[in-house]
């Protein structure tokens, strides 16, 4: 099998040495157009080529029949904004339902009007650009170079504009390492058989949270903008004065217990076999939802295909207390969400999701915790909710034979009718 973390072109979403990825996995904590590092538990190559070969329709549709009723969801129209995007990982809607889309592994910030006209607002070859949001007539994002801990909060006029800096969040994450307390990895193992854990394959052993950043997502109010950090497993307050916190750090993730088949296939020692492991948590979203409270999406660490199961979730966040509360538990490779202001209904977009692992967007209905499938997309990155619309940005990750992003992430609007048509997000 391939090596383990594995070192190919990757979606680094996050970081940390996240054993257990599987071959192809996406991973938010480290995302970047470079070679991810051996922290990088990134992309499942292997997963990602079968599901571009399996991807042979690219269109929005019905969910298939996988569940007891069919999707709550319809829709009066489906019309695909832009096309030919690369990486569109992360973007945000305005009220005037203008669009602004970051073409990550570009270093691009795309506008895209309701008219399906594209302009540049920020182009910074050598970087990557994500995290984006808006409030009013701002553009917030990120740029930076995560192998060389650079992370910028940014902000440009949605008009067109210089760009300025509102806080330097990898300085943030070196200083402060939100997640120093956590410790990730093997629960209890002897020392004798963690000191034949090989770091170079699969990590260490056990590990605290160590200094490594990557903000995936954001979010702008009127008390500041929140940002989902996910290779420091955080959400960070950056606010208006460019002030710099930690609101919430994410625990690890509840331990599995490793197999015997788990461990030859994660490159850890026989001795291994039996006992449990935590993997770090990866905020891939955060957004607004009802009563103020923040709505995180998170990757659970490992494997982002089916194989240890869909460990995936969905939390609030008090945005006073820090207080975290589990809305919903059972997805797969979770990476962006979006919720209804007065329902709290939350739609999610999982990546590698649905029967057959091509992607699909979930539906967490209120008053429960189980997802149910909305739609049947492929590769769906990002999604964002607008006046009984929802837009997704699809055929986001989808590699060519060399294992490359290819240049087909579409941005697609689909109007709701029935019950959806009056969700929208919180402004």
């Amino acid at each position: 099998m391939d090596s383990w973390p594995p070192r190919s072109y990757g979606v680094r979403i996050g970081d940390s040495r996240r054993r257990g990825r599987s071959r192809g996995s996406f991973d938010p904590q480290h995302c970047s157009a470079r070679t991810p590092s051996a922290k990088e538990h990134l992309v499942n190559k292997r997963l990602l080529l079968t599901a571009a070969a399996a991807v042979a329709v690219t269109t929005l549709v019905s969910a298939p029949v996988a569940q007891a009723s069919p999707s709550p969801l319809s829709f009066v129209s489906v019309t695909d904004r832009a096309t030919g995007l690369v990486s569109p990982l992360s973007f945000a809607v305005d009220a005037g339902g203008t669009a602004y889309v970051a073409q990550n592994f570009a270093g691009m910030l795309t506008k895209v009007a309701p008219s399906g006209a594209t302009s540049t607002l920020v182009s910074a070859p050598g970087t990557e650009i994500g995290a984006v949001s808006v409030r009013g007539s701002t553009v917030y994002y990120s740029e930076g170079v995560q192998e060389e801990g650079k992370a910028l909060l940014r902000s440009v006029p949605s008009g067109g504009g210089a760009p300025t800096t509102l806080a330097d969040l990898g300085a943030y994450e070196a200083s402060a390492n939100p997640d120093a307390g956590n410790t990730y990895g093997f629960l209890g193992l002897p020392a004798e058989c963690a000191a034949q854990v090989d770091p170079e394959t699969a990590g260490p052993a056990s590990y605290t949270g160590r200094i490594d950043v990557h903000p995936y997502a954001s979010a702008a109010t009127s008390a500041g903008v929140y940002v989902a950090d996910a290779a420091g497993n955080a959400i960070l307050k950056v606010t208006p004065n460019g002030v710099v916190s930690t609101l919430a750090v994410l625990p690890p993730t509840a331990p599995i217990t490793i197999t015997a088949e788990q461990a030859a296939a994660f490159g850890f020692p026989a001795c291994t076999a039996g006992y449990r492991y935590s993997f770090e948590p990866v905020p891939t979203d955060v957004e607004v939802g009802p009563g103020g409270w923040l709505y995180v999406s998170t990757l659970p660490g490992g494997p982002e295909d089916a194989s240890l199961g869909a460990r995936g979730s969905v939390v609030r966040v008090n945005p006073a207390t820090g207080e975290i509360r589990t809305v919903a538990t059972g997805l797969l490779s979770a990476t962006g969400l979006a919720v209804d202001r007065v329902t709290g209904t939350v739609v999610v977009t999982e990546l590698f999701g649905g029967p057959d692992g091509t992607g699909r967007v979930a539906l967490i209905l209120p008053r429960t915790s189980t997802p149910i499938t909305g739609l049947a997309v492929v590769s769906p990155a990002a999604i964002e909710l607008r006046d009984g619309a929802l837009y997704v940005a699809r055929n986001a990750f989808v590699l060519s034979p060399e294992g490359a992003p290819q240049p087909i992430g579409t941005l697609t609007v689909a109007r709701l009718r029935g019950f959806g048509a009056a969700m929208t997000a919180v402004d």
